[in-house]
């Protein structure tokens, strides 16, 4: 029996190392050695005075507010959308297959080749607009203007990562007994009760996880930001990790760069944290 048990660990260890081997070099080195480097200030500074100068820079508080607002707006969006449409698509639909594959199918392309199609998409003359003149209606500043630059990310990033989302809670839906489903077909509730009583609780855990990762995921948005706008306009869609390239590549500032990483660390975790406090506990 000891013997069995062994095996099966030392088979787990084995299929685990390159995993945790790739989590070591690309996620956990890249974070000591931003600490280290937020760490050592210039000769006779303390050690906060990289994050010091950090905070009082207008520039970075500014991508700190507009990282905020981002997430603030795309988590619920992209977790709304995902659940409608696995909820949608879960049920009886014509070509369903088809459907899954076709809002799955931005997940397997490249997000820089995505920002590049959603570049011409969204510029003045695009096609977007020019449906929008066909119509008669005036051409709309997606990139170009502080208070439609946002959005226009938002809907990009969303159009990327919805059906990516949508199939975890489809496949939470399918492990919801179809019993339930039957019995409340039979109690006569609607479907909005059938919903919010059988379909919702049933996908805590998958709801759960698809919160936290998309927090995550958002938190760390770059290519879009990077090739649509460069932070731009007016400093409107400068996210955190843009702020971080620009000081680590354009201004050589790696001290910067570095604290700037740590911050957004510890914003991560402490959001994270914070969602897992407000969710209902364990079964």
């Amino acid at each position: 029996m000891r013997s069995a048990r062994r095996s099966m660990w030392t088979t787990a260890a084995v299929m685990l190392l390159p995993a945790i081997i790739a989590l070591a070099l690309l996620r956990l080195w890249p974070s000591i050695s931003a600490i280290v480097s937020s760490l050592q200030p210039p000769d006779g500074r303390p050690v906060w005075h990289t994050f010091t100068r950090l905070f009082a820079d207008a520039t970075f508080l500014n991508s700190l507010k507009v990282t905020l607002l981002f997430s603030v707006i795309v988590n619920p969006l992209q977790i709304a959308l995902a659940l409608w449409l696995a909820v949608t698509l879960s049920k009886r639909v014509p070509a369903v297959g088809l459907w899954r594959t076709l809002i799955l199918l931005p997940v397997a392309v490249p997000q820089t080749v995505s920002a590049i199609v959603w570049a011409v998409a969204l510029r003045p003359e695009g096609p977007l607009n020019g449906v929008a003149n066909a119509l008669g209606l005036p051409s709309i500043p997606f990139l170009i203007s502080p208070s439609t630059a946002l959005l226009s990310i938002i809907v990009v990033c969303s159009w990327v990562g919805v059906g990516y989302w949508m199939t975890f809670l489809v496949a939470g839906i399918k492990d919801i007994p179809v019993s339930l489903y039957e019995a409340a077909s039979i109690d006569g509730a609607g479907s909005w009760r059938t919903f919010l009583n059988i379909t919702l609780p049933g996908l805590r855990r998958p709801l759960m996880f698809v919160l936290v990762a998309d927090t995550v995921s958002n938190f760390l948005v770059f290519a879009p930001v990077q090739i649509l706008t460069q932070g731009g306009p007016q400093g409107s869609t400068d996210l955190i990790m843009n702020q971080v390239f620009e000081r680590a590549y354009v201004t050589g500032d790696m001290a910067a760069a570095s604290a700037g990483t740590v911050v957004l660390i510890a914003i991560v975790l402490a959001v994270v944290t914070l969602q897992f406090r407000l969710l209902p506990g364990k079964d």
